[in-house]
């Protein structure tokens, strides 16, 4: 998997909170009388874990677009998308101002969040404040476009969720329209 560096700690860091949860406490943590042997984990380990994760992540996204009939592509860093409507408009920069509307929602079809109940999302493209996934895809897009946006948790919001309506570990979709460009 050749992915930025970024997403290679992203991708690393995961692994290895996900080991944490998984494996047994150190010897000096075990309840008395239990048996399971300390187990040790090694890079290689984590690498195994998360590329097993990955795969698992993928494959329920190919099932959910071909479940719709979607023509999705997928970059290089996981991020799976179709632009299903193209505007006419300006191209979205780096450092620009972007107004969605927007609906987040989970594979299983759990509507999160959606514009209509919390209004349009507004933020600088390229600067953080969303989902690595969203500011990716939200730079191949022109104003008035319409996409949807497959994030895997990598991409989303990784090993906790949002702490609020995303869950930990989570695929999400955005559906989305570029409103306004500044």
């Amino acid at each position: 998997m050749n992915l930025p560096t970024k997403y290679k700690f992203l991708f690393y860091l995961q692994g290895i909170i996900l080991l944490f949860l998984l494996t047994s406490c150190s010897p000096g943590h075990q309840k008395k009388g239990n048996t399971h042997p300390h187990r040790q984990v090694t890079e290689e380990t984590l690498i195994h874990t998360n590329q097993y994760l990955v795969e698992k992540d993928k494959e329920r996204i190919r099932q959910y677009i071909k479940r719709h009939g979607w023509h999705m592509q997928e970059t290089g860093t996981g991020l799976w998308y179709e632009i299903y409507y193209h505007g006419n408009g300006p191209k979205v920069t780096s450092g620009k101002t972007v107004t969605i509307r927007y609906t987040v929602s989970l594979l299983d079809g759990t509507v999160c969040y959606t514009s209509d109940n919390s209004g349009p999302k507004t933020f600088i493209a390229g600067h953080g404040g969303v989902p690595a996934g969203l500011e990716q895809g939200i730079l191949m897009l022109r104003l008035h476009d319409k996409a949807r946006f497959i994030l895997p948790p990598l991409l989303a919001y990784g090993i906790p969720g949002d702490h609020n309506k995303i869950p930990p570990r989570s695929v999400i979709v955005y559906d989305m329209e570029i409103m306004d460009i500044k």
